[in-house]
């Protein structure tokens, strides 16, 4: 969905002011700076997070190539700070010395479009030609949709990085890259994207967010009534799921232990649901990782998230619950080259009933991907493998020399 002038106003914070200021004070002590560390690698996820493609990255740089000066960014306050602090520098996210960084970095490669001090100034920067950096895009997730905020005309980033070749052709023919901007060394997290559920009864939920929710403006009300969370869409549909006496009858019998893990930008909202069956754990960031539930558990339910590509790719069974898919259409991402239907790894539906049929069907069949759907992960993932990190590294040395 393509934000207005107006939309973008109302999301400015006071934080993004002092970025400003942080920025003139930075900006002539790095024409100094770039002398001492000219060659200097800047690496991130999000402010709070070393759990991505950026930190996997950071990991194997430190291990393999400790020759590379790179620093990691992220908000030292934040939990995962203890997972970086021992493999090399790591500068706290925003402040005047990430602001310097920034400036002086040979290479700022983050796993996130914002990936940067402050993504509101450093945007007016860069799309408008006044900071021209070398910017490696690692992805969070796999583009399947027509996402035009990632179009270079928007980013103005010099290296869009890709998991699959249906995905690097899509981008390379609609998001109006240069000839070789685009490359598919594959995801750097994927090197260490290997299934550990070993026959463990666990049901992943995990939808993703509603941007008229997560980050309302004044056209939220065109989507949902935003003033009380609970009687959005959203909210009815997953409560609904979750407390369906069908769908906790079914997990009693089958005694699988269900985690329901909403996207970041929703978390906020966890405690609407008042969820007390035994067997249903809502999980909070950061006391549990992504990569982690998804590699132990043996079946996922989302939505539309790309997380279901990670899920593919493992060979394991999931069902997406698509109860607002116009809606979702119109207000959050257009239609890519990906159909849920013709190109989805299991079935899509749309009540909680039919999620329940669909569980119902893959306890027959002992929590295995169905043939159609393995097929399909086969033909969509050409790159199966552990050199994801490797290939990533190349890459970046190519736009160097």
């Amino acid at each position: 969905m393509n934000q207005t002038f107006l939309q973008k106003l109302q999301r400015v914070k006071g934080e993004d002011i002092l970025s400003i200021f942080l920025f003139l004070l930075a900006l002539p002590v790095s024409f100094f700076y770039n002398r001492k560390r000219k060659h200097m690698w800047l690496i991130c996820d999000s402010k709070k997070e070393a759990r991505d493609n950026g930190y996997w990255f950071f990991e194997y740089l430190r291990r393999e190539h400790p020759e590379v000066d790179c620093v990691y960014a992220i908000d030292t306050t934040s939990p995962d700070f203890d997972r970086v602090k021992d493999l090399g520098e790591v500068v706290h996210w925003g402040s005047f010395r990430h602001w310097l960084y920034y400036l002086v970095a040979e290479m700022n490669i983050s796993s996130q479009k914002e990936g940067k001090p402050n993504a509101a100034v450093c945007y007016v920067l860069e799309v408008y030609g006044i900071r021209k950096n070398a910017r490696v895009f690692l992805q969070h997730g796999v583009t399947k949709d027509d996402m035009e905020f990632l179009y270079y005309k928007n980013t103005k980033m010099r290296m869009f990085v890709c998991e699959t070749k249906k995905e690097y052709n899509y981008i390379c023919e609609r998001f109006g890259y240069p000839k070789g901007w685009v490359v598919q060394p594959g995801f750097t997290r994927f090197d260490h994207l290997v299934d550990t559920s070993s026959g463990k009864k666990q049901l992943l939920i995990m939808p993703t967010w509603r941007n008229w929710i997560g980050k309302p403006t004044y056209k939220s009300k065109e989507f949902d009534d935003i003033t009380d969370f609970t009687e959005t869409e959203y909210y009815k549909c997953w409560n609904g799921l979750l407390s369906s006496p069908e769908f906790l009858q079914m997990i009693e019998e089958e005694k699988m232990n269900v985690v329901f893990y909403p996207h970041r930008q929703m978390q906020r909202f966890l405690d609407k649901f008042h969820l007390s069956h035994p067997n249903i754990t809502v999980a909070k960031w950061p006391e549990y990782d992504v990569q982690k539930l998804l590699k132990e558990s043996s079946v996922l339910i989302t939505d539309y998230s790309s997380i279901a590509m990670d899920f593919a790719y493992m060979k394991k069974p999931l069902v997406y619950f698509q109860f607002d898919y116009e809606k979702f259409r119109q207000g959050q991402y257009a239609q890519g080259y990906f159909s849920y239907k013709e190109d989805g790894f299991g079935p899509v539906v749309s009540s909680v009933e039919e999620v329940c049929a669909s569980l119902e069907k893959l306890s027959q069949s002992k929590y295995a991907m169905e043939d159609v759907y393995r097929r399909r992960s086969e033909a969509f993932f050409d790159l199966c493998d552990q050199e994801n990190c490797r290939r990533t590294y190349e890459e970046i040395l190519k736009i160097i020399e």
